[in-house]
């Protein structure tokens, strides 16, 4: 059989024991998870004990420096992914982030750098990408079904919503709320799917309704005292080539649906509705809508770590690109820095 590669885990909270973990024992035979490390101990500890994991650390540090390892995945409060991740590219590593980049563009591009420089492989985890829906409409858009996008609607809404665990609450650590959170799923999902159009300018507003007072959570309790986020966010983006584009996004909104994730695309050949996948169009003096009989159901997180590995070995690259993530992080920011000034920023 051949070498199987070595791959360690850093962080080892949810993202990590529901996604990152399962989906490389899925790939026992290119795959051996032989390292995790958390600040907290005694997660790591029961991380490893979980899922037979044999060698555990406190620091990402002290799991670099015993060395061995091929690839890492990157499952901490957002704050810390670029240190961990510049740090495990300068050690050899390939990186799989977990999605946004880090918390200011700065951070993006320097992690870019030092993939380049070290010539590793450093991708992140936007696995609404490897999603059938998504997949399936990339074919019929490099078919030109849709023509020339010019418009894109990007939804990621919860009713009550807000997180009862973990730090998405906590500005310090994450650098936002519901918009660097799921936001930049559907962001990016649309995105990749116009082809990354070069930003030209955004306009933002946050709002804090309902994250500073008690309320019914339907993700448990949250830390409403210190709720330091947006828990709503909306915003227009213009394009070089002459796109737009309309976010809303929002942790808890008074809104029919507990969770809505959609990516909408206008073109003027055809438009089409994401999740689930419905393509509107005008054919033959008709108005017709077309709809997938049958798509095969994928697994996109499962996806999202096969691709990740199929890289490491050699094959196919992911889908993620760092230079991606530069210009993601670069409109997120943007964002922000619109809402907090009140006004538009051109890139």
């Amino acid at each position: 059989m051949t070498k199987r590669m070595k791959v360690g885990i850093i962080g080892a909270g949810g993202i990590a024991r529901g996604a990152h973990i399962p989906g490389y024992l899925k790939l026992t035979e290119q795959v051996e998870l032989v390292a995790v490390a958390d600040v907290v101990r005694s997660q790591a500890e029961a991380c490893g004990r979980q899922f037979g994991i044999p060698h555990i650390y406190d620091s990402y540090e002290a799991m670099l420096a015993a060395g061995g390892l091929d690839a890492v995945s990157i499952c901490t409060p957002n704050k810390f992914h670029a240190a961990a991740a510049i740090a495990a590219l300068e050690a050899g590593c390939h990186v799989l982030c977990e999605k946004p980049p880090g918390i200011t563009p700065a951070e993006a591009e320097a992690m870019a750098a030092a993939a380049r420089r070290h010539n590793r492989l450093l991708t992140y985890g936007f696995h609404y990408r490897y999603a059938t829906e998504v997949e399936t409409l990339r074919r019929f858009i490099r078919a030109g079904e849709l023509g020339d996008i010019y418009m894109a609607r990007v939804t990621a809404t919860r009713r009550r919503g807000i997180p009862g665990w973990g730090v998405f609450t906590n500005k310090e650590l994450q650098g936002g709320g519901a918009l660097i959170d799921i936001g930049v799923h559907m962001l990016d999902a649309a995105l990749y799917l116009m082809g990354y159009p070069e930003p030209e300018q955004v306009l933002a507003r946050t709002y804090n309704k309902l994250g500073t007072r008690p309320g019914v959570g339907l993700g448990g309790s949250w830390d409403w005292a210190n709720f330091s986020v947006e828990d709503t966010a909306v915003g227009m983006i213009t394009f070089r080539n002459g796109a737009s584009l309309m976010l809303e996004t929002a942790f808890a909104a008074n809104v029919e649906q507990d969770k809505q994730m959609q990516v909408s695309l206008l073109g003027d050949q055809g438009g089409a509705d994401v999740f689930p996948l419905k393509i509107y169009q005008e054919k033959h003096e008709t108005l017709v809508d077309v709809t997938p009989v049958y798509q095969q159901a994928g697994k996109p997180r499962e996806a999202e770590i096969a691709a990740f590995v199929r890289g490491c070995l050699g094959g196919e690259l992911p889908a993620s690109t760092p230079q991606e993530g530069v210009l993601l992080q670069r409109l997120v920011d943007a964002l922000y820095r619109s809402a907090e000034t009140g006004e538009a920023i051109r890139l």
